[in-house]
Protein backbone atom coordinates (compact mmCIF):
# COMPACT_ATOMS: atom_id res chain seq x y z
CA UNK A 1 0.00 0.00 0.00
CA UNK A 2 1.36 3.42 -1.01
CA UNK A 3 0.56 6.25 1.40
CA UNK A 4 1.07 9.93 0.62
CA UNK A 5 0.53 13.16 2.54
CA UNK A 6 -2.24 14.95 0.66
CA UNK A 7 -2.34 18.73 1.13
CA UNK A 8 -5.94 18.63 -0.08
CA UNK A 9 -7.09 16.55 2.91
CA UNK A 10 -4.25 17.54 5.30
CA UNK A 11 -3.47 13.90 6.12
CA UNK A 12 -1.54 10.84 5.00
CA UNK A 13 -3.83 8.58 3.02
CA UNK A 14 -3.72 5.53 0.80
CA UNK A 15 -2.96 6.34 -2.82
CA UNK A 16 -5.66 5.12 -5.19
CA UNK A 17 -5.26 6.12 -8.85
CA UNK A 18 -8.25 7.09 -10.92
CA UNK A 19 -7.50 4.32 -13.40
CA UNK A 20 -6.03 1.06 -12.18
CA UNK A 21 -2.39 0.60 -13.18
CA UNK A 22 -2.05 4.15 -14.49
CA UNK A 23 -0.89 7.39 -12.80
CA UNK A 24 -0.99 10.90 -14.24
CA UNK A 25 1.24 13.52 -12.59
CA UNK A 26 1.59 17.25 -13.14
CA UNK A 27 4.51 19.17 -11.64
CA UNK A 28 4.91 22.93 -11.53
CA UNK A 29 8.07 23.58 -13.52
CA UNK A 30 10.58 26.40 -13.99
CA UNK A 31 10.08 30.02 -14.94
CA UNK A 32 12.89 30.33 -17.46
CA UNK A 33 14.05 33.89 -16.87
CA UNK A 34 17.07 32.94 -14.73
CA UNK A 35 19.19 29.99 -13.64
CA UNK A 36 17.63 26.97 -11.95
CA UNK A 37 19.70 26.54 -8.78
CA UNK A 38 20.03 23.55 -6.46
CA UNK A 39 17.07 24.80 -4.43
CA UNK A 40 14.89 24.26 -7.49
CA UNK A 41 16.59 20.96 -8.28
CA UNK A 42 15.87 19.75 -4.75
CA UNK A 43 12.18 19.63 -5.68
CA UNK A 44 12.70 18.01 -9.06
CA UNK A 45 14.87 15.24 -7.57
CA UNK A 46 12.08 14.36 -5.16
CA UNK A 47 9.41 14.32 -7.88
CA UNK A 48 11.71 12.27 -10.10
CA UNK A 49 12.03 9.65 -7.37
CA UNK A 50 8.23 9.67 -6.99
CA UNK A 51 7.87 8.91 -10.70
CA UNK A 52 10.62 6.27 -10.53
CA UNK A 53 8.97 4.58 -7.56
CA UNK A 54 5.54 4.46 -9.19
CA UNK A 55 7.02 3.01 -12.37
CA UNK A 56 9.03 0.51 -10.34
CA UNK A 57 5.76 -0.48 -8.63
CA UNK A 58 4.25 -1.37 -11.98
CA UNK A 59 2.25 1.78 -12.79
CA UNK A 60 2.22 3.33 -16.24
CA UNK A 61 3.10 6.94 -15.43
CA UNK A 62 2.56 10.05 -17.56
CA UNK A 63 4.53 12.97 -16.14
CA UNK A 64 3.84 16.51 -17.33
CA UNK A 65 5.82 19.57 -16.23
CA UNK A 66 5.18 23.10 -17.53
CA UNK A 67 7.75 25.66 -18.60
CA UNK A 68 6.67 29.22 -17.78
CA UNK A 69 7.88 31.73 -20.35
CA UNK A 70 5.21 34.43 -19.98
CA UNK A 71 2.84 35.90 -17.39
CA UNK A 72 4.76 35.16 -14.17
CA UNK A 73 5.16 38.44 -12.32
CA UNK A 74 8.09 39.06 -10.00
CA UNK A 75 5.72 39.11 -7.01
CA UNK A 76 4.16 35.73 -7.93
CA UNK A 77 0.85 37.58 -8.05
CA UNK A 78 -0.98 39.86 -10.50
CA UNK A 79 1.14 42.99 -10.52
CA UNK A 80 4.69 44.11 -11.09
CA UNK A 81 7.06 43.22 -13.88
CA UNK A 82 6.91 40.04 -15.90
CA UNK A 83 9.89 37.86 -14.95
CA UNK A 84 10.69 37.12 -18.59
CA UNK A 85 10.87 40.82 -19.49
CA UNK A 86 13.03 41.47 -16.45
CA UNK A 87 15.44 38.77 -17.57
CA UNK A 88 15.54 40.11 -21.12
CA UNK A 89 16.30 43.64 -19.95
CA UNK A 90 18.99 42.39 -17.56
CA UNK A 91 20.92 40.58 -20.27
CA UNK A 92 20.14 42.65 -23.33
CA UNK A 93 18.46 39.72 -25.07
CA UNK A 94 14.97 39.13 -26.42
CA UNK A 95 12.48 37.31 -24.20
CA UNK A 96 12.64 34.40 -26.62
CA UNK A 97 16.42 34.21 -26.36
CA UNK A 98 16.19 34.36 -22.57
CA UNK A 99 13.70 31.49 -22.60
CA UNK A 100 15.92 29.38 -24.85
CA UNK A 101 19.03 30.04 -22.78
CA UNK A 102 17.48 29.05 -19.47
CA UNK A 103 15.50 26.12 -20.82
CA UNK A 104 18.85 24.69 -21.96
CA UNK A 105 20.34 25.33 -18.51
CA UNK A 106 17.36 23.63 -16.85
CA UNK A 107 17.57 20.57 -19.10
CA UNK A 108 21.33 20.35 -18.53
CA UNK A 109 20.77 20.37 -14.76
CA UNK A 110 18.19 17.57 -15.10
CA UNK A 111 20.70 15.49 -17.04
CA UNK A 112 23.52 16.14 -14.56
CA UNK A 113 21.34 14.95 -11.67
CA UNK A 114 19.95 11.91 -13.49
CA UNK A 115 16.43 13.36 -13.34
CA UNK A 116 14.24 11.77 -15.99
CA UNK A 117 12.94 14.26 -18.51
CA UNK A 118 9.16 14.56 -18.04
CA UNK A 119 7.07 12.90 -20.75
CA UNK A 120 5.64 16.29 -21.72
CA UNK A 121 7.37 19.67 -21.19
CA UNK A 122 4.86 22.21 -22.56
CA UNK A 123 5.77 25.88 -22.85
CA UNK A 124 3.16 28.48 -21.91
CA UNK A 125 3.77 30.56 -25.06
CA UNK A 126 3.11 27.49 -27.22
CA UNK A 127 -0.29 26.99 -25.57
CA UNK A 128 -1.87 30.44 -25.70
CA UNK A 129 -4.97 29.25 -27.58
CA UNK A 130 -5.43 26.40 -25.10
CA UNK A 131 -5.41 28.98 -22.29
CA UNK A 132 -7.83 31.28 -24.14
CA UNK A 133 -10.22 28.38 -24.73
CA UNK A 134 -10.14 27.46 -21.05
CA UNK A 135 -10.74 31.06 -19.97
CA UNK A 136 -13.71 31.25 -22.36
CA UNK A 137 -15.16 28.17 -20.68
CA UNK A 138 -14.70 29.69 -17.22
CA UNK A 139 -16.34 32.90 -18.45
CA UNK A 140 -19.25 31.02 -20.01
CA UNK A 141 -19.88 29.33 -16.65
CA UNK A 142 -20.23 32.73 -14.97
CA UNK A 143 -17.02 32.86 -12.94
CA UNK A 144 -15.53 36.09 -14.30
CA UNK A 145 -15.90 39.86 -14.50
CA UNK A 146 -13.94 42.58 -16.30
CA UNK A 147 -11.96 45.46 -14.84
CA UNK A 148 -9.45 47.97 -16.16
CA UNK A 149 -6.70 45.35 -15.65
CA UNK A 150 -8.36 42.56 -17.63
CA UNK A 151 -10.58 39.54 -17.08
CA UNK A 152 -10.81 38.58 -13.41
CA UNK A 153 -11.83 35.33 -11.72
CA UNK A 154 -14.69 35.92 -9.27
CA UNK A 155 -13.73 33.84 -6.23
CA UNK A 156 -17.17 34.28 -4.61
CA UNK A 157 -18.51 31.84 -7.20
CA UNK A 158 -16.32 29.12 -5.68
CA UNK A 159 -17.37 28.63 -2.05
CA UNK A 160 -14.34 26.46 -1.26
CA UNK A 161 -11.75 28.99 -2.42
CA UNK A 162 -10.11 29.41 1.00
CA UNK A 163 -10.19 25.74 2.03
CA UNK A 164 -7.05 24.37 0.34
CA UNK A 165 -4.65 26.81 2.01
CA UNK A 166 -6.88 27.52 5.01
CA UNK A 167 -6.89 31.19 4.07
CA UNK A 168 -8.39 33.75 6.44
CA UNK A 169 -9.94 36.01 3.84
CA UNK A 170 -11.18 38.46 6.47
CA UNK A 171 -7.58 39.46 7.08
CA UNK A 172 -7.02 40.18 3.41
CA UNK A 173 -7.09 43.91 2.73
CA UNK A 174 -7.17 45.73 -0.56
CA UNK A 175 -3.67 46.05 -1.93
CA UNK A 176 -2.17 43.41 0.36
CA UNK A 177 -1.71 40.89 -2.44
CA UNK A 178 -2.42 42.90 -5.56
CA UNK A 179 -2.23 46.44 -6.77
CA UNK A 180 -5.34 48.40 -5.87
CA UNK A 181 -7.91 48.25 -8.67
CA UNK A 182 -11.14 50.10 -7.81
CA UNK A 183 -13.05 47.77 -10.11
CA UNK A 184 -11.78 44.59 -8.47
CA UNK A 185 -14.37 43.28 -6.03
CA UNK A 186 -11.94 41.54 -3.69
CA UNK A 187 -8.15 41.76 -3.36
CA UNK A 188 -7.78 37.99 -3.75
CA UNK A 189 -9.74 37.82 -7.01
CA UNK A 190 -7.11 37.14 -9.68
CA UNK A 191 -6.47 37.85 -13.33
CA UNK A 192 -7.06 35.26 -16.03
CA UNK A 193 -6.11 37.58 -18.89
CA UNK A 194 -4.18 40.87 -18.60
CA UNK A 195 -5.09 43.74 -20.96
CA UNK A 196 -3.78 46.91 -19.28
CA UNK A 197 -0.07 46.58 -20.12
CA UNK A 198 0.32 47.77 -23.74
CA UNK A 199 4.13 47.91 -23.43
CA UNK A 200 4.37 44.23 -22.51
CA UNK A 201 6.55 42.57 -25.17
CA UNK A 202 4.59 39.32 -25.45
CA UNK A 203 0.94 39.92 -26.33
CA UNK A 204 -1.77 38.03 -28.19
CA UNK A 205 -5.24 38.83 -29.50
CA UNK A 206 -8.11 37.51 -27.39
CA UNK A 207 -11.87 38.02 -26.91
CA UNK A 208 -11.02 40.40 -24.03
CA UNK A 209 -8.49 42.49 -25.90
CA UNK A 210 -4.81 42.27 -26.75
CA UNK A 211 -2.81 41.03 -23.80
CA UNK A 212 -1.34 37.97 -22.17
CA UNK A 213 -2.44 35.19 -19.77
CA UNK A 214 -2.08 35.27 -16.01
CA UNK A 215 0.42 32.87 -14.51
CA UNK A 216 -2.13 30.58 -12.85
CA UNK A 217 -4.19 29.77 -15.95
CA UNK A 218 -1.27 28.19 -17.81
CA UNK A 219 -0.95 25.30 -15.35
CA UNK A 220 -4.66 24.50 -15.36
CA UNK A 221 -4.77 24.73 -19.15
CA UNK A 222 -1.72 22.57 -19.86
CA UNK A 223 -2.32 19.99 -17.13
CA UNK A 224 -5.88 19.33 -18.32
CA UNK A 225 -4.86 19.34 -21.99
CA UNK A 226 -2.41 16.50 -21.45
CA UNK A 227 -3.92 14.68 -18.47
CA UNK A 228 -7.67 15.33 -18.69
CA UNK A 229 -10.09 17.35 -16.56
CA UNK A 230 -9.14 15.41 -13.42
CA UNK A 231 -5.89 13.58 -12.75
CA UNK A 232 -4.08 11.78 -9.95
CA UNK A 233 -1.19 13.85 -8.54
CA UNK A 234 -0.18 17.51 -8.65
CA UNK A 235 3.19 18.49 -7.16
CA UNK A 236 4.88 21.77 -6.29
CA UNK A 237 6.60 23.74 -3.54
CA UNK A 238 5.04 24.88 -0.28
CA UNK A 239 5.09 28.44 -1.62
CA UNK A 240 2.54 27.47 -4.26
CA UNK A 241 -0.18 26.55 -1.77
CA UNK A 242 -1.70 29.94 -0.76
CA UNK A 243 -1.88 31.57 -4.20
CA UNK A 244 -0.88 29.57 -7.26
CA UNK A 245 -2.37 26.19 -6.39
CA UNK A 246 -5.36 27.74 -4.66
CA UNK A 247 -6.09 29.58 -7.91
CA UNK A 248 -5.50 26.49 -10.04
CA UNK A 249 -8.12 24.65 -8.00
CA UNK A 250 -10.56 27.55 -8.39
CA UNK A 251 -10.02 27.70 -12.16
CA UNK A 252 -10.64 23.98 -12.58
CA UNK A 253 -13.85 24.27 -10.58
CA UNK A 254 -14.93 27.21 -12.72
CA UNK A 255 -14.24 25.31 -15.95
CA UNK A 256 -15.18 21.73 -15.08
CA UNK A 257 -17.10 21.85 -11.81
CA UNK A 258 -14.78 19.40 -10.04
CA UNK A 259 -11.42 19.16 -8.31
CA UNK A 260 -8.36 19.26 -10.52
CA UNK A 261 -6.20 16.58 -8.85
CA UNK A 262 -6.94 13.98 -6.20
CA UNK A 263 -3.55 14.24 -4.46
CA UNK A 264 -1.51 17.39 -3.94
CA UNK A 265 2.11 16.90 -2.82
CA UNK A 266 4.29 19.80 -1.71
CA UNK A 267 8.00 19.86 -1.01
CA UNK A 268 9.60 22.03 1.64
CA UNK A 269 12.69 24.04 0.69
CA UNK A 270 16.40 23.59 0.50
CA UNK A 271 17.74 26.43 2.61
CA UNK A 272 21.05 27.94 3.63
CA UNK A 273 21.11 28.43 7.41
CA UNK A 274 17.31 28.66 7.40
CA UNK A 275 17.37 31.17 4.56
CA UNK A 276 15.67 30.26 1.30
CA UNK A 277 18.02 30.13 -1.67
CA UNK A 278 17.07 32.78 -4.22
CA UNK A 279 18.44 35.20 -6.78
CA UNK A 280 17.27 38.21 -4.77
CA UNK A 281 19.31 37.10 -1.75
CA UNK A 282 22.38 36.50 -3.89
CA UNK A 283 22.97 33.02 -2.47
CA UNK A 284 22.33 30.84 -5.50
CA UNK A 285 24.35 27.67 -6.03
CA UNK A 286 24.07 25.92 -9.39
CA UNK A 287 24.78 22.28 -10.19
CA UNK A 288 27.73 23.48 -12.23
CA UNK A 289 29.05 25.27 -9.13
CA UNK A 290 29.11 21.93 -7.31
CA UNK A 291 31.10 20.42 -10.16
CA UNK A 292 33.60 23.31 -10.10
CA UNK A 293 34.19 22.59 -6.42
CA UNK A 294 35.05 18.96 -7.12
CA UNK A 295 31.72 17.28 -6.40
CA UNK A 296 29.77 15.00 -8.69
CA UNK A 297 26.06 15.78 -9.23
CA UNK A 298 25.24 12.37 -7.74
CA UNK A 299 26.77 13.47 -4.44
CA UNK A 300 24.10 16.18 -4.29
CA UNK A 301 21.36 13.77 -5.32
CA UNK A 302 22.42 11.44 -2.52
CA UNK A 303 22.33 14.35 -0.05
CA UNK A 304 18.81 15.28 -1.18
CA UNK A 305 17.63 11.71 -0.57
CA UNK A 306 18.80 11.91 3.03
CA UNK A 307 16.00 14.45 3.59
CA UNK A 308 12.24 13.97 3.56
CA UNK A 309 10.56 16.04 0.86
CA UNK A 310 8.04 17.35 3.37
CA UNK A 311 10.74 18.61 5.77
CA UNK A 312 13.28 20.19 3.41
CA UNK A 313 17.04 20.35 3.76
CA UNK A 314 19.52 22.81 5.25
CA UNK A 315 22.41 22.75 2.78
CA UNK A 316 26.04 23.23 3.73
CA UNK A 317 29.31 22.07 2.20
CA UNK A 318 30.17 19.86 5.14
CA UNK A 319 26.97 17.87 4.63
CA UNK A 320 27.72 17.57 0.92
CA UNK A 321 31.22 16.26 1.72
CA UNK A 322 29.67 13.63 3.98
CA UNK A 323 27.27 12.68 1.19
CA UNK A 324 30.23 12.36 -1.18
CA UNK A 325 31.98 9.98 1.20
CA UNK A 326 28.83 7.87 1.61
CA UNK A 327 28.22 7.76 -2.12
CA UNK A 328 31.82 6.84 -2.92
CA UNK A 329 31.68 4.13 -0.30
CA UNK A 330 28.61 2.63 -1.99
CA UNK A 331 30.36 2.71 -5.35
CA UNK A 332 33.47 1.07 -3.91
CA UNK A 333 31.44 -1.67 -2.22
CA UNK A 334 29.66 -2.40 -5.49
CA UNK A 335 33.01 -2.78 -7.24
CA UNK A 336 34.14 -5.21 -4.54
CA UNK A 337 30.87 -7.17 -4.68
CA UNK A 338 31.24 -7.55 -8.45
CA UNK A 339 34.56 -9.29 -7.89
CA UNK A 340 33.00 -11.93 -5.63
CA UNK A 341 32.33 -15.32 -7.16
CA UNK A 342 28.65 -16.10 -7.78
CA UNK A 343 27.20 -19.15 -6.01
CA UNK A 344 23.94 -20.97 -6.52
CA UNK A 345 21.07 -19.29 -4.75
CA UNK A 346 19.47 -21.08 -1.83
CA UNK A 347 16.00 -20.65 -0.36
CA UNK A 348 17.55 -19.07 2.73
CA UNK A 349 19.42 -16.53 0.60
CA UNK A 350 16.31 -15.71 -1.42
CA UNK A 351 14.29 -15.20 1.78
CA UNK A 352 16.85 -12.77 3.25
CA UNK A 353 17.07 -10.89 -0.01
CA UNK A 354 13.31 -10.54 -0.26
CA UNK A 355 13.09 -9.26 3.32
CA UNK A 356 15.42 -6.38 2.49
CA UNK A 357 13.51 -5.63 -0.69
CA UNK A 358 10.19 -5.51 1.14
CA UNK A 359 11.64 -3.37 3.91
CA UNK A 360 13.04 -0.91 1.36
CA UNK A 361 9.69 -0.63 -0.42
CA UNK A 362 7.78 -0.28 2.86
CA UNK A 363 9.84 2.79 3.76
CA UNK A 364 9.25 4.47 0.41
CA UNK A 365 5.57 3.50 0.42
CA UNK A 366 5.21 5.43 3.67
CA UNK A 367 5.00 8.93 2.16
CA UNK A 368 8.24 8.57 0.19
CA UNK A 369 10.51 8.17 3.19
CA UNK A 370 13.83 8.05 1.36
CA UNK A 371 16.01 8.71 4.43
CA UNK A 372 14.75 5.49 6.00
CA UNK A 373 15.01 3.69 2.65
CA UNK A 374 18.68 4.68 2.49
CA UNK A 375 19.11 3.30 6.01
CA UNK A 376 17.82 -0.03 4.69
CA UNK A 377 20.39 0.15 1.87
CA UNK A 378 23.18 0.49 4.41
CA UNK A 379 21.71 -2.21 6.65
CA UNK A 380 21.70 -4.54 3.66
CA UNK A 381 25.24 -3.53 2.65
CA UNK A 382 26.58 -4.38 6.11
CA UNK A 383 24.64 -7.64 6.41
CA UNK A 384 26.09 -11.12 5.96
CA UNK A 385 24.18 -11.99 2.82
CA UNK A 386 26.45 -12.94 -0.11
CA UNK A 387 27.97 -10.16 -2.19
CA UNK A 388 26.19 -11.15 -5.44
CA UNK A 389 22.85 -10.75 -3.63
CA UNK A 390 23.91 -7.36 -2.28
CA UNK A 391 24.86 -6.28 -5.78
CA UNK A 392 21.53 -7.40 -7.24
CA UNK A 393 19.60 -5.65 -4.47
CA UNK A 394 21.37 -2.33 -4.60
CA UNK A 395 21.10 -2.10 -8.38
CA UNK A 396 17.43 -2.98 -8.07
CA UNK A 397 16.93 -0.29 -5.40
CA UNK A 398 18.72 2.20 -7.61
CA UNK A 399 15.94 1.99 -10.17
CA UNK A 400 14.07 4.09 -7.62
CA UNK A 401 16.92 6.08 -6.07
CA UNK A 402 18.35 7.12 -9.42
CA UNK A 403 21.93 7.37 -8.14
CA UNK A 404 23.44 5.90 -11.29
CA UNK A 405 25.26 3.22 -9.30
CA UNK A 406 25.52 0.70 -12.14
CA UNK A 407 27.31 3.23 -14.31
CA UNK A 408 29.44 4.61 -11.47
CA UNK A 409 30.59 1.16 -10.40
CA UNK A 410 32.34 0.75 -13.76
CA UNK A 411 34.40 3.89 -13.32
CA UNK A 412 37.63 4.34 -11.42
CA UNK A 413 37.20 5.47 -7.83
CA UNK A 414 38.04 9.16 -7.53
CA UNK A 415 39.91 10.11 -4.37
CA UNK A 416 39.48 13.76 -3.29
CA UNK A 417 42.57 15.88 -3.81
CA UNK A 418 42.99 16.67 -0.10
CA UNK A 419 42.82 12.96 0.80
CA UNK A 420 45.29 12.00 -1.94
CA UNK A 421 47.75 14.65 -0.71
CA UNK A 422 47.54 13.21 2.82
CA UNK A 423 48.17 9.69 1.47
CA UNK A 424 51.28 10.90 -0.33
CA UNK A 425 52.44 12.80 2.75
CA UNK A 426 52.05 9.68 4.88
CA UNK A 427 54.06 7.59 2.41
CA UNK A 428 56.95 10.08 2.60
CA UNK A 429 56.84 9.99 6.41
CA UNK A 430 56.88 6.19 6.39
CA UNK A 431 59.93 6.15 4.12
CA UNK A 432 61.63 8.49 6.60
CA UNK A 433 60.68 6.09 9.45
CA UNK A 434 58.58 8.83 11.08
CA UNK A 435 55.99 6.34 12.23
CA UNK A 436 54.22 8.48 14.82
CA UNK A 437 53.72 11.38 12.40
CA UNK A 438 52.60 8.94 9.71
CA UNK A 439 50.02 7.52 12.12
CA UNK A 440 48.70 11.01 12.85
CA UNK A 441 48.21 11.55 9.11
CA UNK A 442 46.36 8.23 8.93
CA UNK A 443 43.99 9.54 11.61
CA UNK A 444 43.43 12.72 9.57
CA UNK A 445 42.55 10.57 6.58
CA UNK A 446 40.12 8.55 8.70
CA UNK A 447 38.38 11.74 9.86
CA UNK A 448 37.76 12.56 6.20
CA UNK A 449 35.96 9.24 5.78
CA UNK A 450 38.69 7.10 4.21
CA UNK A 451 40.45 3.94 5.36
CA UNK A 452 44.06 2.98 4.61
CA UNK A 453 45.18 -0.63 4.32
CA UNK A 454 48.92 -1.31 4.11
CA UNK A 455 49.77 -4.23 1.80
CA UNK A 456 52.93 -5.69 0.27
CA UNK A 457 52.13 -3.64 -2.85
CA UNK A 458 51.71 -0.39 -0.97
CA UNK A 459 48.85 1.42 0.71
CA UNK A 460 45.31 0.77 -0.46
CA UNK A 461 42.64 3.40 0.25
CA UNK A 462 38.86 3.10 0.21
CA UNK A 463 35.87 4.88 1.76
CA UNK A 464 35.06 3.90 5.35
Amino acid sequence: MIKLYNTLTKKIEEFKPIEQGKVDIYSCGPTVYWYQHIGHMYAYIHWDTLVRFLRYSGFKVKWVMNITDVGHMVSDEDTGEDKMEKGARREGLTVWEIAGKYIDQFLESLEFLNIQKPDVLPRATKHIQVQIDLIKRIEKNGFTYKTKTGLVFDTTKFSGYADFAKLDLKKQISGSRVEIDPEKKRPWDFLLWVTNQPKHIMQWDSPWGKGFPGWHIECTAMSTKYLGEQFDIHTGGLEHIPVHHTNEIAQAYGAFGKKLANYWLHNAWLTLKNEKMSKSLGNMILVTDLIKRGFEPMHFRYLVLTSHYHKGLVFDWKALKAARVAYQRLVQMIKEWKEEEEKSATQERMTKTEKFRQKFLEKISNDLNYPEALAVVWEMAKSNIPSPDKLDLILDFDQVLGLGLAKQSKTKLEIPKDVQELVEKREKLRKQNKWQEADEVRQQIAKLGWKLEDTNRGSKIKPV
